[in-house]
């Protein structure tokens, strides 16, 4: 058996290695890096982090910072034109999974022919060129996107959130600076890690998990199950935040290359139609998707519990299950996550819409990858658990 993996070809990871982007874009011979962020990365003066050490090093970079927090197909278009634009020779995403997921987007409508739109790439379709490599410079502990062969772009006209998978998703190197989450809120700490763990879970009960993949997923479980809640609470904990940021970032690279699986398909029509961000959504999913999938993968889940410090070695399969099932309870409990109800959704657009939702979550892929696939009025009947908390 065979079995291909995938990864940046450079990782830079620690306390201060965004002062050296520089030095990562002068390795691949790069001195024209458009950064691709967000409105308050900008705003905030935190964009300042990544453009600085490249003016020190006589770098002039361009800015696009049109990014929005669901990435849109309009927006890639966008940057791409700014792309075109100028004569530059490197993408930087700079900031949490959108930007990241938007400069991995550029690259590929970049790349396609005039006319080309994004949804042109959906899966199953392989989106693997790219018209200029990326660097990820992740500012959230959570997405993993700095690592991964994968981006999320929801489709306007549609209302749909498209999974794009290929070699022109993956980013040619990753700078991973846990310093730049010390000024996260604590909503966005507790989302994004989550996320990151949910990566690490799904990756690892994946009907396409491998040893390869399990071996990063199992490290970055065991790196943040024990440090999510004291990041959360100690948002200066320099230990916990190393710890959350490798942890995504390793988390990023398992399942780039398994595979998410139904929490994941079951979580993008949420965000592209309610607009609750990726983490959340991810995380009010977590404990009722579990539930439904652990008897179909019951060593595997054990073993996850095992790896997260909620079971011991000695127990049986069915009690670290068991014990899993109740962190991922008590973990959103812990951090504040509502129920979608909580969130303020509409209950008769939410009922309105779960036959659609269920459909496109099937769509997207995902669900078959699930230890148990669902069909689509099982995923309706999830939903309503999820919306009951």
């Amino acid at each position: 058996m065979t079995t291909t993996f995938v990864s940046p070809r450079l990782l830079m990871i620690g306390g201060g290695a965004v002062g050296k982007l520089a030095e990562v874009l002068g390795q691949f011979g790069f001195s024209k890096p458009l950064v691709v962020t967000d409105p308050w990365m900008v705003s905030s003066g935190t964009v300042e982090k990544a453009l600085a050490p490249l003016r020190a090093a006589g770098i002039t970079a361009g800015v696009f910072s049109d990014t929005v927090p669901d990435p849109t197909d309009t927006v890639i278009e966008a940057g791409v034109a700014a792309m075109k634009a100028g004569d530059y020779d490197c993408l930087v995403g700079f900031g949490g999974g959108s930007p990241m997921d938007t400069a991995k987007a550029m690259a590929i409508l970049g790349a396609a022919p005039a006319g080309a739109k994004m949804r042109d790439f959906k899966v199953p379709a392989q989106a693997n060129r790219g018209a200029l490599p990326v660097i990820g410079v992740p500012t959230t502990a959570g997405t993993g996107s700095e690592a991964t062969r994968f981006t999320v772009i929801t489709d306007t006209e549609r209302d749909e959130k498209m999974l794009i998978a290929g070699l022109g998703a993956l980013p040619l190197a990753a700078v991973v600076d846990y310093e730049l989450t010390f000024s996260l809120p604590a909503r966005i700490t507790a989302d994004t890690g989550i996320d990151s763990l949910t990566h690490a879970l799904e990756a690892f009960v994946s009907k396409r998990a491998n040893d390869e993949a399990d071996e990063y997923a199992l490290r970055a479980m065991r790196l943040i199950a024990p440090n999510l809640r004291t990041a959360y609470a100690e948002p200066s904990n320099g230990i916990a935040r190393a710890a959350m940021m490798k942890g995504a970032t390793l988390a990023g690279i398992a399942f780039s290359n398994s595979s998410v699986a139904l929490v994941h398909g079951m979580s993008r029509p949420i965000g592209a139609h309610f607009h609750v961000p990726h983490g959340l959504s991810n995380a009010m999913l977590l404990p009722a998707v579990t539930e439904y999938s652990l008897n179909a993968a019951l060593p595997r889940y054990a073993e996850a519990a095992r790896a997260m410090g909620v079971a011991t070695a000695a127990e049986g399969d069915q009690s670290a299950a068991a014990r899993l099932l109740q962190e991922l309870r008590d973990l959103n409990r812990d951090l504040a996550v509502p129920t979608p109800a909580a969130y303020g959704i509409d209950p008769a657009a939410w009922n309105a819409l779960l036959p659609t939702m269920a459909e496109q979550a099937l769509a997207s892929g995902s669900p078959a990858n699930n230890p148990a696939v669902p069909a689509a009025e099982e995923i309706v009947a999830l939903y309503r658990r999820a919306w009951a908390g």
